[in-house]
């Protein structure tokens, strides 16, 4: 998802309680959902909201139950009705009960097209563990929060030292107030629970668009419900391991892969000092983060300027204020504003819960010491960063084995993927493409940024050929690669 939708999702998660919004009387149960007003923070024109209520553990299906907050945007034709659209913007972290609003134009420059728009029911969630769907959190301290995703260690000792941080955020994750929820936020059991929204809403098959980590989650459900699928778009791959260890360390390619673009801009683009070459810009970005690790500005230290160029970087919208930021920061002047993102607690709470608890990650500081000299070198930019060790080395086990993608379905899965994407590297989305085998189609596009389809994406090719399949059914016979579009 690019950063500027990004914001407003995490800022959508807010603290209130759906069941207090709804009423106890609108509550819904399995045999009948209730639908009704949205949370005041999703509350976008046509969208209504309602909650369905899991099991904790799907191995004790009759024990603890979770609300899982679902919204609908209804079909816009109903006599072109044909079922439904389940939806998951990425994250982990995220939730999605906005998202289908969003989709249907509010804030979005390129809405879904009205023929999908009739055709489907468009369907929201808050995954489990986030938002209005039972919040995990690990109460995270400001000072944690601030060091978002990519911790940039100077060296080995600085790998040592932030080993004992995340030491502390794992331990205060399993010895929260939410702990006993902790083994049980997984993407196998978010897709296990899309299936029981499945069988809510009354649906004998799901249509589905996910983005980023909303293609893992597709992935994983299309692998253990194949019959229960229908028309599977993923937008922005992850490899089949989903958000693993070599997904996290792949980000210092994609920000290798995606940063020319941005080079190229802000050379054009002189009025921000940044250099009149797509070299010089490379270099001030090395001066930059030197700078600011010995003597930070305005509380943006190397690391965290590190962060937020990655960030600004899933979008081509994104790349002004970037450049004004960089310019802030290289004269000492006021950086441009940005609205702080609601609950970050749980939104960071809920991205630990998944990714450490979907795979097995090192443990040992020396190995991630010996990754970080390694991807330091071969990714100056973020490499250091993205091979650090997080909370993921101190995590419990994992209670279930991952979900292995292969080849076994039906063949209703369209993959779209830009070439020079910083979150999701185009190799990734290649390694799922060919674990799907013959039930996938990919089409690849010669544009940077993360998210090929629609809002912030203006390649036709690629956005015709993703539609068409939605509204269609039908898929490019073969894999496709999409040119390179002007604007």
């Amino acid at each position: 998802m690019r950063k500027t939708l990004s914001v407003v999702l995490v800022s959508a998660v807010a603290a209130m309680s759906l069941v207090s919004v709804l009423g106890a009387s609108q509550a819904t149960a399995q045999s009948g959902l209730t639908w009704g007003p949205c949370p005041a923070d999703s509350a976008l024109p046509g969208l209504e909201c309602t909650t369905v209520q899991v099991p904790l553990d799907y191995r004790k299906p009759q024990g603890r139950q979770l609300d899982v907050a679902v919204s609908r945007l209804l079909s816009k034709d109903p006599s072109q009705r044909r079922g439904v659209l389940v939806t998951n913007p990425g994250g982990p972290g995220a939730g999605g009960l906005i998202y289908p609003g969003l989709l249907a134009g509010n804030l979005s420059p390129q809405p879904l097209p009205r023929s999908v728009q009739d055709q489907y029911d468009v369907i929201g969630f808050d995954p489990r563990g986030v938002g209005h769907s039972s919040p995990v959190t690990c109460d995270l301290t400001p000072e944690q929060i601030a060091r978002r995703n990519l911790w940039y260690p100077a060296d080995a000792a600085g790998v040592r030292k932030d080993a004992e941080i995340a030491k502390a955020m794992a331990r205060q994750c399993a010895t929260s107030e939410t702990a006993a929820l902790l083994p049980h936020i997984t993407t196998a059991n978010t897709a296990r629970d899309m299936d029981r929204i499945r069988e809510a809403l009354g649906e004998p098959k799901i249509s589905y668009l996910g983005v980023s980590y909303g293609t893992y989650l597709g992935a994983v459900y299309t692998t253990m419900f194949p019959q229960r699928s229908d028309r599977f778009v993923l937008d922005s791959n992850l490899g089949p391991g989903g958000y693993d260890l070599t997904a996290m360390r792949r980000v210092g390619r994609g920000l290798e892969d995606r940063f020319p673009d941005f080079a190229k801009f802000a050379a054009a683009n002189p009025q921000y000092g940044l250099g009149t070459t797509p070299k010089q810009v490379r270099a001030k970005f090395i001066d930059l983060a030197a700078r600011l690790e010995k003597s930070p500005v305005q509380g943006v230290d190397g690391s965290l300027f590190r962060g937020i160029t990655f960030d600004h970087l899933f979008s081509d919208v994104s790349m002004p204020t970037l450049a004004a930021v960089w310019k802030a920061l290289d004269t000492n002047q006021p950086m441009p504003p940005e609205p702080p993102p609601a609950n970050v607690d749980n939104a960071v709470s809920g991205r630990l819960h998944v990714i450490c608890g979907d795979s097995k990650w090192p443990s040992s500081v020396r190995d991630y010491q010996r990754a970080v000299a390694v991807h330091r070198v071969k990714y100056p930019l973020v490499g250091a960063a993205a091979a650090n060790i997080g909370p993921c080395a101190f995590w419990p086990s994992p209670v279930e084995r991952p979900v292995r993608i292969g080849d076994r379905g039906p063949s209703n899965v369209l993959m779209v993927q830009n070439v020079r994407d910083p979150g999701t590297p185009l190799v990734g989305a290649r390694e799922l493409r060919n674990a799907f085998g013959a039930r996938a189609r990919m089409v690849t596009v010669d544009q940077g940024g993360h998210g090929a389809y629609l809002l912030f994406a203006k390649n036709m090719c690629a956005n015709n050929t993703v539609t068409a399949f939605l509204t269609t059914g039908q898929r490019p016979r073969h894999d496709v690669t999409c040119a390179a579009e002007a604007g």
